[in-house]
């Protein structure tokens, strides 16, 4: 039975695959109250730059899914009064996922997939320049480190591309401008109190290098004996699958322990919890600047009354604010509009490990 398990873990990410929406969301203008946030959720984020991953990734082996919507504080661009004649404020995101297995100390066996998605967010006042323009101006960009992508998915509702480009490090992209107008009207008109309108633009998938595309190495020791459990899991910081380097924050590390626990002993300390029979640890920020250059081991050992335990899959949680893992990037073609917000931002899917 763990033996299926485990080969539904390693199916479901190597079967995670991109399908194309053409989404709008929208954002109250008010201020909002933050959420109260608890460990087991990634502080709130811009609503721009929600953590959702490109696919349904949530896991019943995960803790609180990475990939919840949550609502913060920040703003979009202004709603200030925009003039036709000026550059039109815009914002982009990067918001990616990285999903991985990883199977006792062997990296040859870590199975790794990277999905990604951009969306653009437009401030309310530029609906009434699109609809008021007979033609309003094209709103063009170019995607830029192209070649790290493996498959690039756009909104074909709104976007346009030239696949004959022969640089195969960017890739020329133009909104539909009709499309987009229609899109805006007809969400400002559900949401009329709106401040901006987010818009997903296109998905991708990144292409990845097994063990060192994970940006938090992992390997699992499980000792089973009758009566006692020993567990070690060691961990490795990894600025190198991401750009620029930046700390994984809020890291959580969940394990499954059976065979009727009745002490834990653990370095540093784990929280157990009876009812689901696991243990978690939360972790300080991992970074370059962390002891050991962030790396470490999580240690523990469990009394049992119904012994021997069988070793469980354990589940990883982190995020990260200011940084890609494809070091994927866009610039703004053109004199039209100007970019008021650059937001990137990586969580983790499906991040498990076996002995």
């Amino acid at each position: 039975q763990h033996k299926a398990t485990i080969d539904e873990l390693k199916a479901s990410i190597g079967n995670i695959t991109l399908s194309p929406s053409a989404t709008v969301r929208h954002t109250h203008t008010h201020t909002h109250t933050p959420p109260k946030v608890t460990n087991s959720s990634p502080p709130p984020a811009a609503p721009l730059a929600r953590a959702e991953s490109s696919s349904s990734l949530s896991s019943n082996t995960s803790l609180s899914a990475s990939n919840t919507p949550t609502v913060g504080t920040s703003r979009g661009p202004s709603p200030v009064t925009l003039a036709s004649q000026d550059a039109l404020p815009i914002a982009v995101a990067f918001t990616e996922s990285v999903n991985a297995y990883f199977k006792g100390a062997d990296p040859s066996k870590c199975i790794v997939k990277i999905t990604g998605d951009m969306t653009l967010s437009f401030p309310s006042g530029i609906i009434k320049i699109f609809t008021s323009s007979p033609s309003p101006a094209v709103l063009s960009f170019k995607l830029k480190n192209t070649s790290k992508l493996e498959q690039i998915l756009p909104n074909q509702h709104l976007l346009h591309s030239d696949s004959s480009q022969s640089d195969t490090n960017t890739r020329d992209f133009w909104l539909n401008m009709p499309a987009l107008t229609a899109y805006l009207r007809k969400n400002s008109e559900q949401n009329p109190t709106s401040s901006y309108y987010n818009v997903d633009v296109l998905k991708y998938q990144v292409c990845s290098n097994g063990i060192q595309s994970t940006p938090l190495n992992l390997a699992v020791y499980w000792k089973c004996g009758p009566t006692t459990t020993d567990l070690r899991v060691d961990y490795r910081y990894n600025p190198e699958a991401m750009q620029p380097h930046g700390p994984l924050s809020s890291v959580q590390v969940l394990v499954p322990v059976n065979g009727g626990v009745t002490n834990m002993q653990s370095i540093p300390n784990a929280i157990w919890n009876a009812d689901q029979n696991k243990s978690l640890w939360k972790l300080n920020d991992i970074s370059e600047k962390s002891e050991n250059e962030g790396s470490g081991s999580l240690r523990a050992k469990f009394e049992l009354s119904d012994g021997p335990s069988i070793p469980a899959t354990l589940a990883v949680q982190f995020f990260n604010e200011g940084s890609t893992l494809s070091g994927v990037d866009m610039e703004l073609v053109g004199s039209g509009y100007r970019l008021s917000l650059n937001k990137k931002r990586f969580a983790s899917g499906r991040y498990m490990a076996d002995c």
